[in-house]
């Protein structure tokens, strides 16, 4: 188990879990959360970059009193271990997430998934399509694009991008604003999106993210994310609910145009107002419509 020993009595207050942890296959220690009833069908949360299963939080409080609820947090996010040599790349990371579900015997699982973790989710079900229940999609995307925001961009600039992501811890804190628009983030949130993100050592995978991103087309995880956008299309009766901030500085409403193209039949609920941090910004709304897909008897599959 991980004990979260340094944190402020505001985020603990915040974050009241009790995370474990796991080797990923190339053994690294990955924590994660697993709240809930114990059963072989889970709700398997997804996050992105810069986050961590702190972004969950109050979802897995909404979910967990009926739902298994499993929230990892990347290698070298949230908890984990944050190694300087691990390969930071797509297809680790889907495989790190296969591991787990493996490790935990899960035969059905449901995907929540946001920003990185779209990509991360469906390289998974690619992998293991029988497992595959409900998946709800916030604002992220699984596949190729041929634009980026110039911020990001800026951070892929080779020598400028570490220094600002790892040496300023610019992309972090920038989120920490950026990904908002409804509302500010309280000072204990605030906090917790930066609590690991404390040092130089500990924003690796923060920079390696951004560096990850596949942007040309011999990047090494361009093949992955080709390979996975291919079996998009195989879910469309799988993704029922995408809740979508339309004032996201990152994923637009092209990421979005493209998602409803693909998924024409499902839910979309598009927030004009609302940021990237999607579930921080709309709050009980977005969480409320989530559980009502995600335990609703009629909805496929």
């Amino acid at each position: 188990m991980v004990t979260p020993a340094r944190f402020s009595p505001e985020l603990a207050r915040l974050y009241p879990f009790a995370p474990q942890a796991r080797l990923t296959p190339a053994g690294a220690r990955m924590s994660f959360l697993d709240e809930g009833p114990r059963a072989d069908e889970a709700v398997l949360m997804l996050h992105g970059n810069p986050t961590w299963s702190f972004y969950y939080r109050d979802l897995v409080r909404e979910l967990s009193p009926h739902l298994r609820c499993v929230v990892p947090d990347h290698i070298g996010m949230g908890l984990s271990d944050k190694p300087e040599d691990y390969d930071y790349r797509l297809a680790t990371r889907i495989a790190d997430v296969e591991a787990l579900v493996a490790a935990l015997g899960l035969r059905r699982v449901h995907l929540v998934v946001h920003d990185w973790g779209g990509a991360i989710g469906f390289g998974w079900a690619a992998r293991h399509p029988a497992l595959v229940g409900r998946i709800v999609i916030l604002n992220t995307a699984a596949f190729p694009a041929d634009r980026l925001a110039a911020r990001i961009a800026l951070c892929r600039v080779p020598g400028l991008g570490p220094a600002l992501v790892r040496g300023l811890n610019a992309f972090a804190a920038g989120a920490a604003v950026m990904a908002m628009h409804r509302r500010r983030l309280t000072a204990p949130e605030r906090e917790g999106y930066l609590w690991p993100y404390d040092s130089w050592a500990h924003r690796v995978a923060v920079s390696r993210f951004i560096q990850d991103i596949p942007m040309e087309a011999d990047h090494p995880s361009r093949a992955t994310l080709e390979a996975l956008a291919a079996r998009l299309p195989a879910w469309s009766d799988r993704v029922g609910l995408i809740l979508w901030g339309g004032r996201d500085f990152c994923f637009n409403d092209y990421f979005l145009s493209r998602w409803r193209e693909l998924y024409p039949q499902a839910e979309c609920v598009r927030y004009a107002d609302a940021g990237h941090y999607v579930l921080e910004d709309v709050g009980a709304d977005a969480r409320s419509r989530i559980r009502n897909y995600l335990s609703s008897s009629t909805s496929a599959p």
